[in-house]
């Protein structure tokens, strides 16, 4: 199980995708001056702060981000640049950051992203999109379930998403991770229903690993909402539609709206 989650070893020149997704968050950051405000607090802990990025004019409303990293690794600031799409559509974009394993379980991380949604929906009116990355699009898609109180949230998009948790369990991040048998039962959005008034669409690459496309259709199925396969793309550049105010990836996020 560790060889059907591992992504790095299966693409290309993926040490050089961390540096250059810093770079592009860095120069995107400064090319906003004061639109993008930044290092926001949601809570008392060192991680729970997020950035806050505006377009021009009155947003339209929220696109949230949350970053992947299995739970394990990276932060808001490295993803900054993917706000671009949003921004070109008229809307802001909040990215958080949240408590990583192995000092939070995966239940804290669900409750700290939902705080960061609402520290930030109160700052922009308007419907509220939430869309993130693999270990994200979990906390995207769990944003969307049933047993959480976020009206607000009106549509979630999980790219690439680790939607049933069993199979992590066989995994040696699990010594981090910590997964049990009631951990994965709440916190498996495959499991869970989809909250009412609230529509999903899932998003995986063509050429990612098996299991993940395994993992997007089991969500679709599960919620009964559309998933698309994005063609030749691979776990690290599906999410370049979200700097693309026109690409496919983007309509998905803000249809109906």
């Amino acid at each position: 199980m560790d060889q059907a989650y591992q992504n790095g070893a299966y693409i290309a020149g993926a040490d050089a995708y961390p540096p250059r997704w810093m770079a592009a968050a860095q120069a995107f950051r400064d090319s906003l001056g004061a639109r993008a405000v930044l290092d926001q607090p949601y809570g008392t802990g060192p991680r729970q702060r997020f950035d806050l990025f505006y377009p021009q004019g009155q947003p339209k409303g929220l696109l949230v981000f949350v970053h992947g990293g299995y739970w394990l690794a990276f932060g808001r600031e490295t993803w900054s640049h993917l706000a671009a799409g949003a921004l070109g559509q008229g809307w802001a974009c909040a990215m958080p950051s949240y408590s990583l394993a192995p000092d939070a379980r995966i239940a804290q991380m669900t409750d700290e992203v939902a705080q960061a949604i609402r520290a930030a929906s109160v700052r922009v009116a308007g419907p509220v999109v939430v869309t993130g990355h693999s270990a994200g699009g979990h906390l995207a898609a769990r944003m969307g379930c049933a047993d959480q109180a976020l009206p607000q949230v009106r549509r979630v998009v999980p790219i690439s998403p680790l939607a049933e948790l069993d199979p992590l369990r066989q995994t040696a991040m699990n010594a981090d991770l910590r997964l049990d048998d009631a951990e994965v039962a709440q916190e498996s959005p495959a499991r869970l229903p989809l909250r009412a008034n609230c529509s999903a669409h899932v998003w995986v690459g063509g050429d990612e690993r098996p299991a993940f496309l395994w993992q997007a259709r089991t969500l679709s199925e599960a919620w009964g909402c559309d998933w698309s396969v994005a063609p030749t793309l691979h776990h690290f550049n599906v999410i370049d539609g979200l700097s693309d105010p026109q690409s496919p990836l983007m309509t998905a996020c803000l249809s109906g709206f």
